[in-house]
């Protein structure tokens, strides 16, 4: 996608506990009726929804304060089930930076966005880190899903570029809202890598049992 291209102003699905990378894929189930309308809007449209975290994980309130930093993401799969739900894949696009919320009509949320300081997002280009940059901070993730009951395949991550890996484990780290969103943050890949590993650190210690992670 060309910068030309982005939108000015976008839908966004508030998620808590959840982020999206540019040039990754994540499956998403809609069933609300205003994201279903989202939806419904994009495919007719550019097919671009953002994601973006709210600031607290209050599901009852209405319109919770969001983050200033979200990713925008264009929809590739769309699959309607039998009692109405959309299952649709995600592809994360670029960052943005979110300037003023929208009035519409619309029940779903719409932001005025800008991307100029995740430009090199768009940049399709693996960024060079070998497998064995992941030794630092690979055991204690590991160690840390494990611990939670979160089975991950690591034999299939060995196999995806470096890129891929750190941003998969990102997101589907059992990290807190606010540690989430500084990794969504992070300038690039190597600064991601190492605030996961200075984020594992804050693990090592269980509070629960008072034992160390080995």
């Amino acid at each position: 996608m060309k910068k030309i291209d982005l939108p000015k102003n976008i839908s966004v699905f508030p998620l808590s506990n959840f982020i999206i990378f540019p040039n990754t894929r994540v499956p998403l189930n809609i069933f609300e009726p205003r994201y279903i309308d989202m939806i419904n809007d994009s495919m007719k449209s550019n097919k671009m929804i953002g994601m973006i975290q709210p600031k607290n994980s209050d599901k009852n309130k209405i319109k919770p304060e969001l983050y200033d930093i979200g990713c925008l993401g264009k929809i590739t799969s769309f699959r309607e089930t039998e009692d109405g739900r959309y299952l649709i894949e995600l592809k994360g696009v670029i960052r943005f930076q979110a300037i003023q919320e929208i009035n519409t009509e619309n029940k779903y949320r719409v932001l005025e966005v800008n991307f100029k300081n995740f430009y090199h997002d768009l940049n399709e280009e693996k960024e060079k880190l070998e497998f064995s940059d992941l030794e630092l901070i690979f055991k204690d993730l590991r160690a840390l899903f494990e611990k939670r009951g979160l089975i991950i395949n690591w034999k299939s991550l060995e196999k995806q570029s470096l890129n891929e890996v750190i941003n998969a484990l990102a997101m589907a780290s059992p990290f807190s809202l606010e540690e989430k969103q500084a990794l969504l943050e992070t300038k690039n890949l190597d600064v991601r890598k190492n605030k996961i590993s200075q984020i594992l650190k804050t693990y090592n210690f269980d509070n629960f049992n008072n034992t160390t992670i080995q």
